[in-house]
């Protein structure tokens, strides 16, 4: 059975669009590229040819990729979360302990994760931690650089 790939409504639109873009777009162009560098003849020396089907290779291996990512997706529906509770879909504001700063960021899939957007995995060792506490909570997570303590200081709709 193949692992269930959760996402946010948002990341699901996200990879739809883009492998809309991938299958209507990308092909025609790099299908044009092939048939340009086809007319100029000896294709066994034609760096052209070599690079729009080295280019045909990866948008066709992406679209497998997107293609098996949707086809396993469960998204969560962000406006029925339980705001009492961790989960995936909701932000969250939490306050690391050692350093005494303040951190927010939306909890989501790990197929949709992306720390420099504030948006971890569930996955993650913080995302895993977090999951299921409750606001004044204390988690402790174990990472490469030590245990580091966080305190729940909110949770909130992403949307």
């Amino acid at each position: 059975m193949e692992k269930k790939n959760i996402m946010t409504y948002e990341g699901l639109q996200k990879y739809e669009a883009e492998l809309h873009e991938l299958k209507v777009n990308r092909r025609q162009e790099i299908a044009q590229k092939i048939k340009e560098a086809r007319e100029q003849g000896d294709l066994s020396e034609n760096a052209e040819y070599d690079a729009a089907k080295d280019e045909q290779r990866d948008v066709e291996a992406r679209i497998e990729e997107l293609e098996k990512l949707l086809k396993n997706a469960e998204v969560v529906d962000e406006d029925e979360v339980d705001l009492d509770k961790i989960n995936i879909g909701c932000s969250v504001k939490i306050l690391d302990m050692e350093f005494n700063e303040e951190m927010s960021f939306k909890i989501v899939g790990s197929s949709e994760a992306n720390s420099i957007k504030g948006k971890i995995s569930n996955e993650s060792p913080v995302g895993k931690a977090l999951i299921g506490k409750m606001v004044g909570e204390i988690v402790e997570v174990e990472t490469q650089a030590g245990t580091l303590g966080y305190k729940i200081l909110d949770i909130q709709r992403s949307n």
